[in-house]
């Protein structure tokens, strides 16, 4: 059982961070708790609030009103359009979650989605996104960006970089990282004691023996037998193109990508609206919705909360696993 509620933290005030929120709690009630962390002329008009003092008062919250533990900013939030001067605030709220879940008082953290160029140009925002800030403030070097859903667990193992630049960013302790971390995370988190992982080629047809390239051979492989003679249960390289059908997934936990879209495009076409972005190796358990800011949108009353929804579940489930586990 959860010791702690869940903090929820606004995201950019001018996307469908707001919304969301509003939406997720009248889909989960007091069944799963949370609060949220942001000001409160951000939310939609007609929303039900409470404000909190301490984020253990939300679990005293009626179960059709919204727990807001206030942060109050700059200004009220245009729809639409990111304002400079929340930036330093979006970022401070990120930091007050941390600083709450590292104290005990909250359990977990989800984060609604921020505009890094918004925050870049009204901050000085000096981190490419969410997951290195909170890498940052967590004091680690190195975490893995996990995105799941029901049918299926995806872990890049180079994220936000030009296709052309992968081959030389794949290094073997790039490679060999990425799966510890995300071995560790599913025994911790997911409740796996033997995880099953298999990790994809580079190359179409995982280079079909150096015809179509080396890196199989080279690279991938001798660290996968390393890691393989420790232990883990490692099937790979494996062609992409026949990772990602039903009777493919049933025979893994988690398929480790080498890039970006070779992850995403699999996960977005299984469950588009559900899929949920977590970050393994941090201090503290950290998921997300797995959308951005969604600008075109926000103040029409149209927002799908079906990721954040998902994302709020799955915190509250890896909580209650560590807690099983007794590492909580």
């Amino acid at each position: 059982m959860v010791q702690a509620p869940i903090a929820l933290t606004c995201g950019e005030p001018a996307g469908i961070g707001p919304e969301i929120a509003v939406l997720a709690r009248k889909a989960l009630g007091g069944d799963l708790p949370f609060f949220w962390i942001g000001d409160p002329r951000h939310l939609p008009a007609d929303t039900k609030v409470q404000i909190i003092n301490s984020p253990q008062d939300a679990g005293d919250v009626a179960a059709d009103v919204l727990p807001v533990l206030s942060h109050p900013f700059a200004s009220p939030a245009i729809p639409g359009t990111a304002r400079p001067e929340h930036a330093k605030d979006v970022v401070a709220v990120i930091a007050r979650a941390v600083n709450l879940v590292q104290q005990g008082q909250a359990s977990a953290i989800c984060t609604a989605p921020i505009h890094k160029k918004a925050l870049k140009d009204g901050a000085g925002f000096a981190f490419p996104g969410h997951t290195e800030f909170l890498a940052d403030l967590g004091g680690v070097d190195r975490v893995v960006m996990m995105l799941a859903c029901p049918e299926l667990r995806v872990v890049p193992v180079t994220i936000h970089i030009p296709l052309a630049e992968v081959p030389s960013a794949l290094t073997d302790k790039a490679l060999e990282e990425t799966i510890r971390i995300t071995h560790a995370g599913l025994q911790q988190d997911f409740g796996l004691p033997t995880p099953r992982i298999a990790v994809a080629g580079l190359n179409p047809h995982a280079g079909e023996g150096g015809a179509m390239g080396g890196e199989e051979i080279t690279g991938i492989t001798p660290v996968l037998e390393r890691l393989r003679a420790q232990g883990m249960q490692i099937a790979g390289p494996l062609p992409a193109d026949t990772m990602f059908h039903a009777k493919a997934r049933a025979q893994y936990d988690v398929a480790i990508c080498m890039y970006h879209d070779q992850a995403l495009i699999p996960i977005k076409t299984i469950d588009f609206a559900g899929g949920v972005n977590l970050t393994l190796g941090l201090p503290f358990i950290r998921t997300s919705p797995d959308h951005g800011t969604a600008f075109d949108i926000a103040g029409r009353g149209i927002a799908d909360a079906t990721s954040l929804i998902a994302a709020l579940r799955m915190a509250y489930e890896m909580v209650n696993t560590r807690g099983k586990n007794g590492r909580d």
